[in-house]
């Protein structure tokens, strides 16, 4: 008897299986051809194991030795905005810049490790802009800049460098397409 209902089960799950099969092969036939209109939707690339970093925002934030001739530098000379600034008492430690979507912040140097700490070395921003690059260039100048090359074309973008007070170097670009 128990062998009969063993022979049983597996004949069911064998119909079972062929069930399925043909199920998957006939809805496979009936599906609808995608319509002209609709572009082809995008294969997505597996993402590795473990996960990569997902960020929603990166802030940067500058050390500097004098936050207000750094201010002149970065509102007056460039034109990003003051979005925040922080306070001790009555004294200015540091302020968040914004222009467009991005942001990065300045803080007043403390001093602790020394005077003479150098600032800027091996440190290039890049910033993309939307703008006409020659434009801003010329804008920058007439409020006293001094750019460190003037625009031109090189690796697919429009570009130019200038330095701030600080010795941190900026090139500021828009693709050439």
């Amino acid at each position: 008897m128990a062998a009969r209902k063993k022979a049983g089960a597996k004949k069911a799950a064998a119909k079972r299986s062929r069930t399925r099969v043909v199920k998957r092969k006939a809805a496979a036939k009936a599906k609808p051809k995608a319509s002209p209109k609709k572009a082809p939707a995008k294969t997505l690339k597996a993402r590795s194991l473990p996960e990569t970093l997902r960020l929603k925002s990166f802030t940067p934030s500058l050390t500097v030795n004098d936050l207000a001739a750094s201010l002149a530098f970065y509102e007056g000379g460039l034109g990003f905005i003051v979005g925040e600034r922080w306070m001790d008492g009555e004294v200015l430690r540091g302020v968040m810049l914004k222009a467009g979507a991005s942001e990065f912040a300045l803080s007043q140097d403390d001093w602790k490790m020394g005077r003479d700490r150098k600032k800027g070395q091996g440190v290039r921003i890049y910033i993309t802009t939307a703008d006409d690059v020659d434009a801003y260039a010329k804008a920058i100048q007439s409020r006293g800049g001094t750019l460190d090359q003037d625009p031109k074309d090189d690796w697919g973008f429009r570009a130019f460098s200038i330095t701030d007070p600080d010795g941190y170097k900026i090139t500021i670009m828009k693709p050439l397409k």
